[in-house]
């Protein structure tokens, strides 16, 4: 676990502006995490990218040795105790050493595990949260549908009601997680219609009869974190692994949407953090007319707006993550960090590209996995668009 971990066995974690801001404890956790990801994950991101695979399992257990799956799990159930700004710390961190291997870490500990330490009975967190915690399973959630994607409380998948429970039919799509997944929060309806009304949260195994994941998605970014549809014929769900009410899984799922746009929004800072580490020794040793192109004001002035995009971002997501430590960050916040980290991931990754010039368009440098992987932070978690609605219409409302 992380409080087991000695001050003296860590590396010293990067340096920046906001550390000053954090606890012992915080910088202590930082660096734990820092060292993780740097020694076990940063040097496999390439093949890990390349080859579209890696040993999930593996990685899982480590960070579940590390007490990093659990971060808001309370320790009674194998977790860490912690809030949503060491959470945040930690995706971070990971994120900068393989966006991949981020977005994967946080389906299992925040859109699975949190999902369940918020909404679930005793019994079930007794029953699942410990194998979660410790990496012995992986966990997803499944909400998306080939027709409910943005109109996510549109989804069609049934549930029908049978002795001692109930049988699923339908299909998720672009479930993270889903080839692997031992566990799953799974939305279905239970009441016909089309409204936000009628919608239950289950708990799927695997290992339930008729359920299936499909092949692996060929994605263009964040490879190597296994994406699928899922199908569901037939499978029967015990009553007891019903999270929440029944007909009222929207509440479920509108209180975890908030948490998850949230510690999403920590990933493009980690991505903007490889950007800037990738980009700096590089201006430095890269000549042009005789001189290192980082002497060119044009240069240096693509470096600034990198670092300002980069610490600006990592402002936000720090201050609204220590905001839902209190119990007050609303959706409207939630939307707009996640609208604008996304997107200053994105223009980060592309100024990244342009300052290495033609070396940032081959694969031989991290540039454009930096870049396929930021864009997804536009589109998953609910799309940009989307985003921009929400905020707007709260802002009226207001």
């Amino acid at each position: 676990m992380l409080a087991a971990i000695s001050r003296s066995r860590l590396v010293v974690g990067r340096s920046f502006g906001f550390s000053a801001l954090l606890t012992d404890e915080q910088k202590h956790l930082k660096d734990a995490v820092t060292k993780f990801a740097t020694q076990q994950i940063e040097p496999i991101a390439a093949q890990i990218d390349k080859s579209d695979s890696y040993d999930i399992r593996h990685v899982f257990k480590s960070m579940g040795e590390l007490g990093l799956l659990g971060m808001t799990c309370p320790h009674d159930y194998g977790g860490t105790g912690l809030g949503y700004f060491e959470h945040a710390l930690c995706m971070e961190e990971i994120s900068r050493a393989s966006g991949s291997v981020g977005l994967s870490y946080l389906a299992h500990s925040n859109l699975c595990i949190n999902q369940i330490v918020l909404n679930a009975s005793e019994s079930l967190k007794k029953k699942y949260l410990p194998r979660l915690c410790s990496g012995e399973h992986v966990g997803a959630l499944a909400i998306s549908e080939h027709g409910a994607g943005s109109d996510a409380v549109g989804m069609a998948m049934k549930a029908e009601r049978t002795e001692g429970g109930y049988v699923l039919n339908g299909t998720k799509m672009w479930i993270t997680n889903g080839p692997d997944a031992d566990v799953i929060v799974v939305y279905a309806r239970t009441t016909p219609g089309t409204s936000s009304k009628g919608l239950t949260t289950f708990l799927v195994e695997k290992t339930f009869k008729g359920f299936k994941p499909s092949p692996k998605l060929d994605k263009l970014g964040m490879r190597g974190s296994p994406t699928c549809e899922l199908v569901f014929d037939n499978v029967f769900v015990p009553e007891e692994n019903i999270i929440g009410q029944l007909d009222k899984g929207v509440y479920v799922l509108m209180k975890g949407l908030g948490f998850e746009r949230l510690l999403l929004s920590a990933g493009p800072v980690g991505l903007m953090q490889k950007a800037i580490d990738l980009v700096v020794p590089y201006v430095k040793e890269r000549k042009q007319f005789g001189k290192p192109i980082g002497t060119f004001q044009l240069v240096q002035a693509k470096l600034a707006d990198m670092y300002t995009s980069l610490e600006s971002t990592r402002a936000y997501v720090y201050a609204t993550a220590k905001l839902a430590d209190m119990g007050k960050a609303t959706n409207r916040e939630t939307a707009s960090v996640f609208l604008y980290a996304g997107e200053q991931g994105t223009k980060v990754a592309l100024d990244a590209i342009q300052c290495l010039g033609g070396n940032g368009y081959i694969n031989d440098y991290a540039a454009g996995r930096l870049l396929r992987d930021a864009k997804l932070y536009e589109i998953g978690g609910g799309t940009s668009e989307i985003r921009r609605v929400l905020i707007g219409k709260d802002l009226v409302k207001g």
